[in-house]
């Protein structure tokens, strides 16, 4: 015996090797993606369809309970048997959804991955009890998020930017739904065509791809004729909920990005969030299609909020402030490439969502290539759109949106 414990990881040091990607597109359309340096695999599979803006009327509430029943009763396997064989070869499962897809994935140890790369392919038969935990799990869900500010502030940003009926202003946190509307969903948007698997920690490509091919023969390819997803509209707006009793004002105010860069969205997150310079409690951020400013104060401060946010929109971009901000963007960036296989994963499948590729150096050469003329355009463009504002809490104090529009009009 040459191990004193076999079977467990090695606690000596490794070397660090530079990572290395490759990609390949297998016939029933799924996307793999590899990196060959990480200690640890984490293997993902992400649908870009599978989130709420996907749901019809009828399928409501679907995208949330899908991810509740994720790793349930399928292809043979029962709910305790899918998990014990993850459990064994000491695999994390985890999934997460929101507004505009959904992952499955796993985290194990490098020698493992192929062997437990099929049960992400396992075609859920949606057994009475499975259905019926997973709907109540998203609805203890819903109720959670709804309990939390800034949750409810982001659905409300997003209803607000998009209309509250739109695809994307639609909240994510819809409780009680249906069993025919979670099959339905699952079969239309968790199929492989149009898919990205993403693993982390391969040293071997082609044969990864091979057991992927193999594991995957049997899993659910898809609708045979895919309707073009219409792109959500941003038209602006307004949305508040006036609480007095909470003692505190919540306000968000978002304009539509301009063009579908993440680095230069990032960017302008920080260089709104420098601008603040802390007045106010204002901080930057961006999500999908949005960029803009969260603030918040005790009730009886709310009166300032607005004059804050309009001083930080309204200043001049320094060199200073860009080259900080292009700092601090593009060492979150390649931070998060380096913030575990989870991370690395999540960025790879980001890529190629976006651009269809993925390389580490072009991460970072994406923030390098931003000037302070693009930024300046680009705050500009965003200044000129109309505002999505909403505001939580005691908000009498906060103007309403037409009177906010007049001040960058």
């Amino acid at each position: 015996m040459t191990d004193e414990f076999p079977d467990l990881p090695s606690t000596s040091p490794t070397s660090s090797n530079a990572s290395s990607s490759s990609i390949t597109t297998l016939p029933t359309g799924l996307t793999v993606v590899t990196e060959d340096a990480s200690t640890t695999s984490t293997v993902t599979i992400t649908f870009p369809t599978a989130g709420s803006s996907s749901e019809t009327n009828y399928e409501a509430g679907a995208a949330l309970a899908n991810k509740a029943i994720t790793f349930k009763s399928g292809s043979g396997l029962s709910s305790a048997l899918i998990l014990r064989t993850l459990e064994s070869d000491g695999a994390s499962p985890f999934t997460t959804a929101g507004r505009s897809g959904a992952t499955v994935g796993f985290t194990c140890a490098p020698d493992k991955a192929q062997r437990l790369i099929p049960l992400l392919a396992t075609e859920c038969t949606f057994q009475k009890w499975d259905v019926r935990e997973a709907i109540a799990t998203a609805d203890t869900i819903t109720k959670s998020a709804m309990m939390d500010v800034q949750t409810v502030l982001t659905e409300q940003i997003y209803a607000a930017a998009y209309g509250p009926q739109s695809a994307l202003g639609k909240s994510f946190f819809t409780p009680s739904a249906t069993k025919s509307g979670i099959i339905s969903f699952r079969e239309k948007n968790y199929g492989m065509n149009g898919a990205i698997l993403s693993a982390t920690g391969v040293s071997d490509h082609d044969a990864f791809v091979k057991s992927v091919s193999e594991g995957f023969s049997e899993a659910n390819p898809g609708p045979s004729v895919t309707e073009k997803e219409v792109a959500a509209v941003y038209t602006g707006g307004e949305s508040r909920i006036f609480d007095p009793s909470s003692g505190y004002t919540h306000v968000a105010l978002g304009f539509e990005s301009p063009g579908s860069s993440t680095a230069l969205r990032n960017v302008m997150k920080y260089c709104l969030s420098l601008s603040s310079d802390g007045s106010g409690n204002v901080s930057g951020f961006t999500a999908s299609g949005l960029v803009g400013l969260y603030a918040s104060t005790s009730a009886p401060l709310a009166s300032t909020l607005m004059d804050s946010i309009s001083t930080v929109l309204t200043s001049s971009l320094s060199d200073e402030l860009v080259a900080r901000a292009k700092a601090l963007a593009k060492a979150e960036a390649i931070f998060a490439l380096d913030s575990g296989s989870k991370g690395l994963a999540d960025a790879m499948s980001s890529s190629v969502v976006e651009t269809g590729s993925f390389s580490s150096v072009e991460v970072a050469a994406s923030y390098d290539d931003i000037t302070k003329s693009k930024l300046s355009a680009a705050m500009i463009a965003a200044l000129k759109s109309n505002p999505a504002v909403a505001a939580i809490g005691d908000v009498k104090d906060i103007p309403y949106q037409a009177a906010i529009s007049a001040r960058f009009s």
